[in-house]
């Protein structure tokens, strides 16, 4: 009876420690995706004090990463779960790697708008932001199969990087016109080139929330669905 009343005991422990990480995860995961937000709206309002924010903000989810690892590996040391218990634990330590790359993309975007915030843009901003809403969105909804077991909306995830791919392909082609025909627009055409490859590299990311989601629900590793676990 006593042994059974333990079992019991380190379950709901367990299962409270799990509830933490999934708190954790939630809690950075919402700080990542102001970040995104802000560094966007920084770009297209031209906002240094946005772009600004961003980049202080930056050191918070690098501590969170950091702290969540930690979280992870006690568990893994402490309790030493099986099966999906751990598919869980694992896939959580790779996914704060995921979105602290996320915040540094945030950053990286921030830094260009600063750069651009007193000059004219080039072309008007229509493509990027769209771009970017998309990615936006992926994450999201990346994050939200990720902590609700979703295959099917992880599956939707991955069809739409196509979508930011292209983009980004039109960008740098429409850019590289404006730089051969003027010299004058390389500085700042190169610029939104970088944001439009870290836009994509954040819809990368979002696809390797999406395909942890098949291996934590039926314990399969996907890996034809996008390229994933980019070096980025």
């Amino acid at each position: 009876m006593i042994r059974k009343e333990n079992m019991k005991e380190k379950k709901l422990y367990f299962d409270n420690e799990l509830t933490g990480l999934k708190e954790s995860l939630t809690k950075m995961a919402n700080l990542v995706e102001e970040a995104i937000d802000m560094s966007i709206k920084s770009l297209v309002e031209q906002d240094l004090d946005l772009a600004a924010k961003v980049i202080e903000n930056d050191d918070i989810i690098d501590k969170m990463e950091l702290d969540i690892e930690e979280q992870c590996l006690q568990m893994i040391a402490l309790r030493h779960p099986i099966a999906k218990n751990l598919r869980i634990i694992g896939c959580g330590y790779k996914t704060v790697s995921d979105l602290e790359r996320v915040a540094d993309h945030a950053v990286s975007i921030a830094k260009a708008s600063q750069y651009l915030s007193t000059k004219s843009m080039v072309k008007p901003l229509i493509d990027i932001p769209r771009m970017a809403e998309i990615a936006q969105n992926m994450l999201k909804d990346g994050l939200n199969a990720y902590f609700s077991g979703d295959v099917e909306l992880a599956k939707e995830v991955w069809v739409r990087d196509k979508m930011v791919d292209d983009l980004d392909n039109q960008i740098f082609r429409e850019l590289l016109t404006f730089m051969m025909e003027d010299p004058h627009t390389i500085s700042r055409a190169i610029h939104l080139i970088f944001v439009s490859n870290n836009i994509e590299r954040i819809a990368d990311h979002a696809t390797n929330l999406a395909e942890r989601v098949v291996y934590i629900v039926n314990g399969e590793r996907i890996k034809n669905y996008s390229k994933n676990d980019k070096e980025t």
